[in-house]
């Protein structure tokens, strides 16, 4: 069974001032998604099921799912305030998404194979969906003990923009290669040597810059939703009452750490990591697809019909 792509495309862009995954950024007119959706069945992805709002499922079947759908099996999942748990029920002042962990949890009746979940307005690479493929096909056979699942880990310096602060998971990895935590790192900017972020008695935290972080490009297996419900109750039993937290993919995959139910091997990659946070980024992320193009790693209009053929046959 070939892995599925689970696209997290129901993020409001609110610091970006609309809806990112909607904007060209390729010389075709392509969106970043076009360029993930098409490195994955060049890996041997077979399916995409996409994480969106009702609200503007019309436009986003219409501009970006039509145009893979004789390309692969294409499905959609609805992340709304009341899909949850059994027992629960959405506070009266709560209009806040619940978040990443909670988005993909939406996907457990759709997603029956093993998935890469990815944020639907990063570009991620080939070679990061290229190792993802690899280590699902080389995947043990479960077996008692901790479920397996991977994450693409991306050096934090190829992953900061030039027009403000970001927000990483900065990752600590054991001698193995497997994760062991994840630490979610506010206001890091660019630095001399690499990168810092001021803390809140004013000092500054460095970073080199090799650190690994996640950039939400996760491995699962369906393995992963009773663990996500489980983590999803307890967040909801502490939290529900307030309506800015959110339950991150990035938490709930730490305490299945620390409950020894899962073990993530963590997938080194050098490539580049693109993103649109602030509108300013758009200008290079525009540039560096270009010099991809210019290179020879992606065609100049993505899905003619050349183009097509090649990222099918690829994924045979």
């Amino acid at each position: 069974m070939s892995p599925t792509l689970l696209v997290l495309a129901a993020g409001m862009g609110s610091r970006y001032g609309g809806l990112k995954q909607l904007d060209p950024m390729g010389p075709a007119g392509e969106t970043l998604l076009d360029y993930s959706v098409f490195d994955a069945l060049q890996a041997g992805f077979g399916r995409i099921v996409f994480v969106i709002r009702r609200d503007f499922e019309s436009d986003f079947r219409e501009r970006i799912g039509k145009r893979y759908e004789e390309r692969a099996d294409v499905d959609y999942v609805y992340q709304q305030l009341d899909e949850l748990p059994p027992g629960y029920v959405v506070p009266q002042e709560r209009q806040k998404p619940w978040g990443t962990g909670h988005a993909i949890w939406c996907a457990r009746e759709k997603v029956k194979a093993p998935f890469a979940a990815i944020n639907a307005d990063d570009f991620y690479g080939a070679p990061a969906y290229r190792a993802l493929a690899g280590f699902f096909q080389q995947m043990p056979a479960q077996v008692a003990g901790p479920v397996l699942f991977s994450m693409v880990g991306y050096q934090l310096g190829r992953t900061l923009s030039e027009h403000g602060t970001v927000a990483r998971g900065v990752c600590t990895v054991d001698a193995e290669g497997y994760l062991e935590k994840v630490v979610e790192c506010t206001g890091i900017e660019k630095a001399d040597g690499g990168a810092r972020r001021k803390l809140p008695d004013g000092a500054f935290e460095t970073f080199s810059g090799n650190e690994a972080v996640s950039m939400n490009f996760w491995g699962f297996t369906p393995a992963v939703f009773p663990l996500l419900e489980a983590g999803l109750e307890e967040f909801l039993g502490n939290h529900s009452a307030d309506a800015k937290s959110e339950f991150y993919i990035p938490f709930a995959v730490a305490e299945m750490i620390d409950a020894c139910a899962a073990r993530v091997r963590v997938l080194p990659t050098e490539s580049s990591w693109f993103g649109v946070t602030y509108r300013e980024d758009k200008p290079l992320v525009t540039e560096s697809i270009a010099r991809l193009v210019q290179a020879g790693d992606y065609p100049g209009n993505l899905w003619s019909g050349t183009a097509h053929a090649h990222a099918m046959e690829a994924g045979k």
